[in-house]
């Protein structure tokens, strides 16, 4: 879904206009730049991607018509809207390969000669 659509949604729960929220689903929806298919959404759609909007904007917004609005609960919608439920971070990483890279750069031993 579109971070416009996504702002309808917003509108009809929790009234305002849909550039109330057009901020937090833009947010949520960046990572599309950088992966341009479904995918993009293990970034920042999960419990932790929600957590994360709330740090950038902060608890609360207030709306067009003087309402408080949780960053949380749109954030919470907006995933539910394209996933279907609040996936977590273990549920996109728990098949991923162990990639040697994971681990940092390799140290290799060096061998000093005397002689």
């Amino acid at each position: 879904m579109k971070p416009f659509l996504h702002g309808k949604v917003s509108v009809k729960k929790w009234g305002g206009k849909e550039e109330d929220y057009q901020a937090i689903h833009d947010w949520l929806d960046q990572t599309k730049a950088h992966f341009p298919d479904m995918r993009h959404r293990a970034i920042l759609h999960s419990s932790f991607g929600i957590f994360l909007c709330e740090q950038v904007f902060g608890t609360n917004i207030e709306n067009s018509d003087g309402r408080l609005v949780s960053v949380r609960d749109i954030a919470e919608q907006h995933v539910i809207d394209d996933m279907g439920r609040i996936p977590t971070i273990q549920d996109y990483l728990i098949d991923m390969p162990m990639y040697s890279w994971l681990g940092g750069t390799k140290k290799t031993k060096v061998k000093i000669d005397f002689d």
